[in-house]
């Protein structure tokens, strides 16, 4: 899609100005190439779906634009096939502006705002206007029954091009509807503890003293965990598929083991995040994390280490991720990225919903990343012998997730010859 989007937004003058500021390097790769055709995906759908405004521009007859905010129920805004959405334009103001505008010009932009996941996705297309009267079963796949407002018009969108922003500067908001469901897991959840919060003594032994400084919900059973000094002073230099053995504090008081892989970016050096998979039938470890970690958790562990390395030489990576496998796998694409080495990202899970870090490795990697769904409606099943197949001849495989999916890759390699040095796997059984 990025190619699309490139030879819509970036014209000669956008291409001078990033020129001036340094950017055109960066954004010269995506323009090369034929333009693919503009084709929602799972991740897409999903995304318009859960929607219940937009902003939309157009451009009248005197060359100025104008943005007009469109809302309704969640979902107003309707996926008709994977080039074509659509709604049904509720009375307003009486204004009549944009459908003036589009009797003029029929080209349309589209923002669409997550603004509690800090997402937004743009569409660019070519609208036209029905009615009831001329297309009353179109009318009728627009309407949003539930919902009372009369409707005028339906608008019924092709598009042209899609793109995702970068999640920066986007302020998060959320709705009361939302806060209040928030605020109902969290009485639901805290009414399942323990009454008196344990003692915040230090769980641990190490040398490495770590503090939870901040806890995402990523899906409904994963939660990033963020982890700094207690001073905030920098942290020990990691490399990309590194991993923290944590101590964790069990019901019965007793303290285990657990392994994380670190999914921050290798770079960084202010804190390290880890991010936990709530397995209800597991051995209890990461259901106490979830119960009992909270801001000001204190830890003491040793040093993270890695049995995980990527390769340093040139050769390019086929980077394979199932369900929260993906933690190393995020921190090899950014590590392959920050130093310029071609790479595939593969990403596989049971649903969109489901999937940790989905909707930031689409914004940062939108050429190099490849979704497979496995339970979801219009979803694919990764397919890794053609994966293996397709892949450079001297590409490094690097395989996280269920044994299950690293024994596929495993035959998959032998199937073809490769070689076992050029697979390496990572189990999180």
């Amino acid at each position: 899609m990025a190619r699309a989007f490139a030879k819509i937004a970036f014209t000669p003058k956008v291409q001078a100005a990033q020129a001036r500021m340094g950017s055109r390097s960066a954004y010269r790769s995506i323009e090369l190439g034929d333009t693919e055709p503009a084709e929602l995906g799972p991740y897409e759908i999903e995304f318009i779906g859960e929607r219940d405004s937009f902003y939309q521009g157009t451009v009248g007859e005197s060359g100025w634009p104008y943005v007009q905010h469109r809302g309704g129920p969640a979902g107003f805004l309707k996926v008709l096939d994977p080039q074509t959405i659509g709604y049904a334009d509720f009375s307003g103001n009486r204004q009549y502006i944009s459908v003036g505008n589009l009797d003029g010009d029929d080209r349309v932009s589209l923002f669409l705002m997550d603004y509690p996941g800090q997402r937004r996705l743009k569409i660019w297309g070519r609208a036209r206007l029905i009615d009831e009267e001329t297309e009353p079963a179109l009318i009728a796949r627009l309407e949003s029954p539930s919902y009372r407002a009369p409707v005028e018009r339906g608008v019924v969108i092709t598009l042209e091009a899609f793109d995702w922003n970068c999640p920066k500067h986007i302020t998060q908001r959320f709705t009361e509807a939302q806060v209040k469901d928030l605020f109902s897991h969290w009485q639901a959840e805290s009414s399942t503890r323990e009454s008196v919060r344990p003692v915040d003594a230090e769980t641990g032994s190490g040398p490495l003293k770590l503090v939870v400084t901040g806890i995402r919900q990523m899906t409904p059973r994963v939660r990033a965990y963020e982890l700094r000094a207690p001073d905030w002073s920098d942290l020990p230099q990691v490399t990309a598929g590194a991993h923290l053995v944590v101590p964790v504090r069990l019901p019965s008081g007793a303290v285990v083991s657990r392994q994380y892989s670190l999914a921050t970016h290798p770079e960084r050096r202010d804190m390290y995040e880890i991010a936990v998979l709530r397995e209800e039938y597991g051995r209890g470890g990461s259901a106490a994390i979830h119960d009992h970690w909270h801001i000001g958790t204190r830890l003491a562990l040793d040093a993270p280490s890695n049995q995980f390395q990527l390769h340093e030489d040139a050769r390019p990576a086929v980077l394979i991720a199932g369900g929260i496998g993906i933690t190393p796998v995020k921190a090899m694409a950014q590590a392959l990225k920050a130093r310029g080495a071609p790479f595939e990202l593969h990403y596989s899970g049971r649903t969109p919903a489901e999937m940790a870090y989905r909707d930031r490795l689409a914004i940062e990697f939108p050429e190099q990343l490849h979704l497979y769904f496995t339970r979801a409606a219009g979803g694919r099943r990764i397919d890794l012998a053609s994966i293996l197949r397709t892949a450079a001849t001297d590409a490094v495989f690097y395989v996280c997730g269920p044994e299950r999916l690293i024994e596929a890759a495993k035959a998959a390699a032998r199937a073809r010859g490769i070689s076992a040095e050029r697979i390496q796997y990572e189990s999180f059984a």
